[in-house]
């Protein structure tokens, strides 16, 4: 006879406080992945409107840059590949026992680099914009 276990709620969101830097560099190195990889399809779908003809490729291209939004969106996967990219040079570190003890303080230091080359790059981004 099999016995019923009392699991508690499916999640349990005061656990999230009791994550160490670690995770949090784990799950923030899995979203920036994801984000990347739909910026991918994105961006193939874009050029794919050079198909047609390269009117149409600078029309679209053009559009898209006059608009906010797109301006937004591009300081936003600025920060995605910057953060994926110092964080993956933080695990490949670590992988080869480089700053072992440190852990914690490279991601801390590859969130405060993001930040501030994100926050850097943002007039040159929304330069020439239309609200």
């Amino acid at each position: 006879m099999s016995q019923s276990y009392n699991r508690g709620l499916i999640e349990d969101f005061g656990r999230w406080k009791e994550f160490s830097a670690g995770m949090w560099a784990w799950i923030f190195h899995k979203f920036t992945g994801w984000m990347l990889i739909g910026y991918l399809f994105t961006h193939i779908a874009v050029l794919s409107s050079s198909l047609t003809g390269p009117e149409a490729y600078t029309n679209t291209i053009g559009g898209l840059e006059s608009l906010f939004i797109v301006r937004v969106l591009e300081v936003g996967l600025l920060a995605v590949a910057v953060f994926h990219i110092l964080n993956g040079l933080r695990l490949l570190m670590v992988d080869l026992g480089v700053g072992l003890e440190a852990q914690d303080k490279s991601f801390y230091a590859s969130l405060v680099l993001t930040a501030i080359i994100t926050v850097a790059s943002v007039p040159t981004f929304l330069d020439g914009v239309t609200l």
